[in-house]
């Protein structure tokens, strides 16, 4: 039992090193960036890069209808956001950021929107932004790269 759990600690360390918390929190970031991305992607018209759809306008006007903003601000809004902090997270630039923005997205569709979906799927789109806040986008991001750069 002693060898077992000796291996077990040292496969632990191992885990917890730099390196593979760097691939789990890359995953993580690709992970939720694409959820976010994905839904971005179908408020825009299509054949275009960033023009908001028809079909955004008319969910926003008459499904959406518990935002707390106007729908000719919220779609631009969640469009322009859901474009932007998946790019950043992918890079892993200003990470902790993006990941705020993403939580803070969530919690707003959680509240107004999809009351309903905490269990389904929120709770995996929170745990996710929450281990990138408190972690940060680790050893593979932009953001390492900055902090060495200021460090010098």
């Amino acid at each position: 039992m002693h060898t077992f759990l000796a291996r077990y600690d040292s496969l632990a360390a191992w885990l917890a090193s730099r390196w593979p918390e760097g691939l789990a929190l890359l995953l993580t970031r690709v992970a939720l960036a694409g959820i976010f991305w994905r839904s971005g992607r179908t408020k825009v018209a299509e054949g275009t890069l960033l023009t908001i759809g028809e079909q955004a306008r008319f969910l926003f006007e008459y499904e959406y209808t518990g935002l707390p903003l106007p729908p000719a601000i919220a779609a631009p809004m969640a469009t322009y956001a859901e474009h932007l902090f998946p790019i950043l997270l992918v890079v892993g630039l200003f990470t902790r950021l993006s990941a705020l923005a993403l939580l803070a997205m969530t919690l707003v569709i959680q509240v107004f929107v999809y009351p309903e979906a905490w269990w389904q799927t929120h709770i995996v789109w929170v745990a996710m932004a929450s281990v990138l806040l408190s972690r940060g986008g680790g050893p593979l991001a932009a953001d390492a790269l900055l902090a060495r750069a200021r460090a010098e």
